[in-house]
């Protein structure tokens, strides 16, 4: 049925939600056997390129210059990196550096969430490290002392590393504690669950394969809805000054 041109989806100067029913898809450059929804990139105003990767079997992606992070929805890929192959299930996820040759395969139809960045390095400071792991490996921590709002981050905390990735899950019920406005921009894709999401002085109902990007300081909150958890995979600009985008 004709939807009449109804859609959650919305696009303000701060912030984005996309849903499915306005997704289009196309192939990026060196994709085969795979299309790509595009959810984010600098054309919006974000610093980094966000999308779903969508794979028939023996589907791959192209070559990026850039630092690209992995992780697997459904289905299954492996990754050749420095020589190695390494099989990445779903909530399995890789970190390729910046400039990294690598060769990513899926072995069956897959969905895979990528992020893409520019690095900015920083003076005596070594360049990150290549990491392929499972969000199943990492312990949770509870975000403020709420053990209702468990997070897990997928790449280290080092200097090293500009920005961060993690997944968090809220219990029914559960929410943010305050409403969050800070300098480092957002890329979330729902991956489980439902609930409402304030999002400069807007307020959307969201759920699992929703895509939401914040600009700096857009206000935002979070609050899980429903009988099932709402789980999310979050990218977030980290541990670098913000002038340091102005000097590249």
């Amino acid at each position: 049925m004709h939807n009449l041109g109804q859609t959650r989806s919305s696009q303000r100067g701060n912030h984005l939600l996309l849903t499915a029913d306005t997704f289009v898809r196309a192939p990026l450059p060196g994709m085969k056997a795979c299309t790509a929804i595009v959810h984010a990139g600098p054309v919006l105003g974000a610093a980094f390129t966000q999308y779903t990767a969508e794979f028939e079997a023996g589907g791959e992606l192209g070559s990026t210059s850039a630092q690209r992070f992995l992780f697997v929805i459904e289905g299954a890929v492996s990754v050749d990196l420095g020589g190695k192959r390494q099989d990445i299930r779903p909530r399995g996820y890789a970190y390729v550096p910046e400039g990294a040759q690598h060769h990513v395969q899926s072995s069956c139809a897959s969905r895979v969430a990528v992020i893409e960045k520019p690095y900015q390095p920083l003076q005596s400071v070594d360049a990150p490290r290549a990491i392929v792991s499972s969000e199943d490996a990492i312990s949770s921590h509870a975000l403020n002392d709420d053990p209702d709002l468990q997070v897990k981050c997928l790449l280290p905390d080092e200097m090293s590393f500009d920005f961060a990735v993690n997944t968090m899950v809220y219990q029914p019920g559960a929410a943010l504690s305050m409403v969050e406005m800070h300098v480092m921009e957002h890329g979330i894709s729902m991956l489980e669950g439902g609930g409402i999401y304030r999002l400069g002085d807007s307020w959307y109902p969201v759920t699992a394969g929703d895509f939401i990007w914040m600009g700096p300081w857009c206000p935002q909150w979070f609050g899980a809805i429903g009988k099932v958890p709402a789980k999310y995979l979050i990218y977030k600009d980290w541990n670098r000054h913000p002038l340091a985008a102005v000097q590249r």
